[in-house]
């Protein structure tokens, strides 16, 4: 990004803070030097981030990461580290289509919230009135509350992580995984009461994504693109990219495992479907999509597809053990000393692992996708460290 668009971004975007202090220099009448310091140290941040995936996905010499930074919902800087393709020699590049993993949950956290708005749903109406399948759960405690909508969209509903015949679940064309969510409550339990605790849970959220069809009338998938991908110009996301228009975008998915050994066909299978995993593991998306979605999330005018509301209580920590970091609403919340939000989510299936995070105030957010299994970069540490970083340089 040029000079010239860096400081467009930085300073003339609305930006409270930047406005601010640059009327506060021509007061006074300081030097310029103060905002160019801000500047240098804005690309100083960039440059050791990019530094540090440079050496990392070399080190790994697996496949690549594509990252990318937006600010008000634009992609102000991305690019790509390493292969995209590693037997074919295909860099990795910001433009790629990857498997966000349980990323997915962030976006049917958006659509509970979209059908709440709505009126479709509200977010403490028990789930069993929308999916009576959900009264097969087994365990359930003795004048416990029932799950609600609000439960399952923050882990709270005391369900165990997987069902036991989660082997079976996990596997199957994307387009029987209701019938996997169904056989799948069969088999899953409750492990503690609804609202007592975080507990993360996948068939609950494969759970919430059913319910939220069955109350809206329409399929979830549909459902995702008209609510969400389209009014957010999502143009590069989808729940099926293979033999689509999507297909010559997707990174290879690698995974790497102890010992050495890396697998490209465990990945290339799950491309046709991972049984009822696709509320909360089937979105596929790029850097520059996501970073729109985090845009809704901070309330970037322009993406706003919720009410205000809507979109701080998802952005607010719903789990009881503690006010300062917990889960929101799909989302992980961390507050800081200082009061400095950052909500993020990752994400990993076979093959590709992501990370986002944002600063709803500040409206600057990060993405992170990569197309194999583990490796040197924490994805985590290193997306919301320069979250932060970046927030800090504009308050």
């Amino acid at each position: 990004m040029s000079l010239g668009r860096r400081w467009d971004v930085l300073g003339l975007r609305q930006s409270r803070a930047l406005l601010a202090l640059c009327c506060a220099i021509s007061a006074v009448g300081l030097a310029p030097s103060t905002a160019a310091g801000q500047t240098r140290a804005w690309d100083q941040a960039i440059a050791d981030f990019a530094e540090q995936l440079t050496t990392e996905v070399a080190e790994d010499d697996i496949g690549g990461i594509a990252a990318g930074i937006m600010v008000d919902g634009d992609l102000v800087w991305a690019r790509g580290f390493g292969w995209s393709d590693r037997d074919g020699q295909v860099p990795m590049a910001p433009s790629v289509v990857s498997r966000t993993g349980s990323i997915s949950k962030s976006v049917t956290a958006m659509l509970l919230m979209r059908l709440v708005d709505r009126g479709v749903v509200a977010l403490d109406d028990p789930v069993e009135r929308y999916l009576p399948d959900f009264a097969t759960v087994d365990q359930r405690r003795s004048g416990a509350d029932a799950v609600t909508f609000r439960h399952l969209g923050s882990h709270t509903a005391g369900l165990v992580r997987e069902p036991s015949n989660v082997r079976e679940m996990v596997t199957g064309p994307i387009d029987l995984w209701e019938e996997r969510v169904v056989q799948s409550l069969e088999n899953t339990a409750y492990d503690s009461v609804p609202g007592a605790r975080y507990q993360y849970s996948n068939i609950g959220f494969g759970a919430l994504g059913l319910a939220l069809s069955r109350a809206a009338g329409r399929p979830f998938r549909e459902l995702v693109q008209t609510e969400i991908f389209d009014p957010l110009g999502m143009t590069g996301s989808s729940f099926v990219v293979v033999g689509g228009s999507l297909e010559p975008r997707l990174a290879t998915g690698y995974a790497n495992r102890p010992g050495g050994t890396v697998d490209a066909e465990t990945p290339a299978r799950e491309h046709d479907g991972r049984g009822y995993k696709v509320p909360n593991g089937g979105v596929y998306s790029t850097v520059a999509d996501l970073g729109r979605f985090l845009g809704a999330v901070a309330g970037v005018p322009g993406l706003r597809i919720l009410s205000e509301t809507s979109r701080r209580e998802m952005t607010s920590v719903q789990t009881p053990e503690e006010t300062d970091r917990g889960y929101g609403l799909g989302f992980s919340v961390s507050i800081d000393a200082a009061g400095n939000k950052i909500v993020s989510h990752g994400g990993s299936v076979a093959g590709y692992t992501a990370h986002m995070a944002v600063d709803p105030a500040q409206r600057i957010g990060v993405v992170v996708l990569r197309n194999y299994q583990g490796g040197a970069t924490n994805l985590g540490r290193a997306t919301q460290g320069l979250v932060a970083k970046l927030s800090a340089l504009v308050r």
